[in-house]
């Protein structure tokens, strides 16, 4: 609407006169460019076909990622463009909301978006060329429930999923209710075929792959965003069959190189357990434990041809083992200390392939074999013109008002002055049961050099300790989130690293509504807070675009127990006049599905 852009454009130029006016702003904003642009390039998303490794490669000042096929993971590591969306469209304003390999390596298909719309139109591209095909498939992927798309057998053909077209659904049903359909590569959209979901939810979310050898094709379905997921396995002929349901407490399915699927289980095992069901016979009842439940929660898994690789999450940090196949006794991995694995994977053999980051060193893919018992860091490493050599890790514990236990990691400078005069800033999320795992971020080296310390929060509602670590920050226990993310800065406060007039908070999304929570009950511990794209008028967000999707995290107005604790903590609802805030600054995209930008202009 025309006076919405024309009150943005004030907002936003009473922002930057407000910068114009910081005097070392400039400064700082020369010393993040220099650090960007002398940073390595960095790849993730790796994935092998027959061979050939594909990846993401970013390396600013290119707005966008781009899609690049490997030589190897060895010195050196040559890379070959399959697809730049900064030269589709030089504006930068074309991305990729995800891609996949076929079964061969030869094509690969890529949703594109606009504007970070993450509304999707898949592509079709040849590896080798980057020639792009004529196929395109509209309304792939949307913000709310995402999209995937896997390929079958000889790469002839693709399964993608599929959202109501214009007349086939109300307006009000448009971006819901997920279908999966199958298109044969050179033929017209208009004769793809319907596979599965006429039977799914309303906010389903549907995610797909591929087995090795792409004869069977998995889809697990999940109901909204509250974590409960249902999963079906396609064989050769296109007949599908329902595996697990959402009440099973199954979150993850992979298919092994055995003619098995792998399952991660948090039935009776809220930390996690790894199953081993034979695809021939994929009835739950019938499958076995392949890695118990133990210490740490399951966090990520691989099966390789004779094991089992599990990278579990121990409260923020993680732990890697290996699984013979028939042994319920791991093997460690060795891994630096308080960092994080990430992208697990088992190409052929036995061999893993795995990313790894820290507070103070940064991202790089490894391999490990498990004969050789040997961890090598591949050509893949990423590498910083600054060093955290003199920078301490300390992981310490805030009491939150129930007496909990909460994770700080806390950053700073070797033999810090504890006088209660640092600058500090505490991050924080707080659910969906994401865990916020340690990473590397060099432009971390300016705010250390002015003094600063930075502190990272595990709050419950995360993943960091399992599904009850999830479920005791969710639906009518959120207000936990907001009592642990306080106890973390009162810890700070009362550890003397810092003082409210010296203490900034940040949080983006679910993270963005911690900080309106945050600043609306104790606007008393902090002098800023950051809240980006954040969630903000709790009645109301079940409408949003995306909100419904969100119900089985947040809840719903329309039950009675559930809106009084939206209510209680809904942040747009507890301001009040005469109150001294902390300086806020609230940042939107303006075209974001995912969180409406109305709940920050609010």
């Amino acid at each position: 609407a025309p006076a919405v852009r024309e009150w943005t454009r004030l907002e936003n130029e009473r922002t930057r006169d407000y910068y114009a006016r910081v005097s070392f702003r400039d400064g700082i904003a020369q010393q993040l460019l220099q650090l960007r642009s002398e940073e390595s390039a960095r790849y993730y998303d790796l994935q092998e076909r027959k061979g050939r490794i594909f990846a993401l490669r970013f390396k600013p000042p290119a707005q966008q990622p781009v899609l690049v096929r490997l030589s190897s993971l060895e010195a050196p590591a040559l890379w070959r463009t399959v697809f730049d969306p900064n030269a589709y469209n030089t504006n930068g304003t074309t991305s990729m909301d995800w891609y996949v390999a076929s079964p061969d390596g030869r094509l690969v298909a890529v949703s594109l978006s606009e504007g970070g719309s993450e509304q999707g139109t898949l592509h079709f591209f040849e590896a080798d060329t980057g020639r792009k095909l004529a196929d395109e498939i509209p309304r792939v992927q949307y913000p709310g429930g995402g999209g995937s798309a896997a390929w079958t057998a000889g790469g002839a053909g693709i399964l993608y999923t599929r959202y109501p077209h214009q007349g086939e659904r109300p307006a009000a049903d448009i971006d819901f209710y997920q279908q999966v359909w199958f298109h044969r590569l050179g033929t017209p959209v208009a004769e793809d075929q319907y596979s599965i979901g006429k039977d799914f939810p309303r906010i389903a979310e549907v995610d797909m792959e591929t087995s090795e050898d792409g004869q069977s094709v998995l889809a697990a379905v999940a109901n909204g965003d509250g974590g409960d997921f249902a999963h079906y396995v396609r064989d050769a002929s296109g007949k599908w069959q329902q595996v697990t349901r959402f009440e099973d407490g199954i979150k993850r399915v992979k298919f092994g190189r055995d003619r098995a699927l792998y399952l991660l289980s948090r039935k009776d095992a809220p930390r996690g357990k790894v199953l081993r069901l034979p695809l021939d016979t994929p009835e739950l009842a019938k499958a076995t434990v392949a890695a118990p439940e133990g210490r740490g929660t399951v966090q990520e898994f691989a099966p390789s041809d004779h094991g089992l690789y599990v990278s579990y999450i121990m409260g923020g940090p993680s732990a890697l083992y290996y699984y013979q196949r028939g042994s319920t006794r791991p093997r460690g991995i060795p891994i630096p200390p308080v960092s994080a694995v990430s992208g697990l994977d088992s190409w052929q053999g036995d061999d893993a392939v795995f990313g790894n980051v820290s507070y103070v060193k940064p991202f790089a893919w490894f391999t490990y074999n498990p004969a050789a018992k040997v961890v090598r860091r591949t050509a893949l490493a990423m590498t910083s013109p600054v060093d955290f050599d003199d920078i301490e890790v300390v992981r310490e514990f805030a009491v939150s008002k129930d007496g909990t236990k909460v994770p700080v990691n806390i950053l700073h400078k070797k033999g810090l002055k504890r006088d209660g005069r640092n600058p500090t800033l505490l991050y924080g999320y707080g659910g969906y049961g994401i865990s916020l795992t340690p990473g590397f971020d060099s432009a971390r080296r300016i705010w250390f050099d002015a003094g600063g310390v930075y502190a990272v929060a595990n709050l419950r509602g995360g993943g960091e300790y399992g599904e009850q670590w999830h479920k005791a920050g969710n639906l009518t226990a959120k207000q936990h989130v907001f009592d642990d993310f306080i106890a973390a800065a009162e810890h700070l406060i009362k550890r003397r690293y810092t003082n409210p007039s010296r203490l900034a908070a940040e949080g983006a999304s679910n993270g963005g509504l911690l900080m309106g929570a945050f600043l609306t009950q104790r606007p008393d511990l902090a002098r800023a807070v950051v809240a980006r794209v954040g969630i903000h008028d709790m009645l109301r967000v079940e409408l949003d675009p995306n909100g419904q999707f969100n119900i089985t995290e947040f809840g719903t107005v329309k039950d009675p127990e559930q809106f009084k604790a939206l209510y209680a903590y809904s942040p747009f609802h507890h301001v009040r006049d005469g109150v001294k805030y902390p300086a806020v600054l609230l940042t939107t995209g303006e075209n974001d599905g995912r969180v409406n930008p109305a709940q920050s202009r609010k």
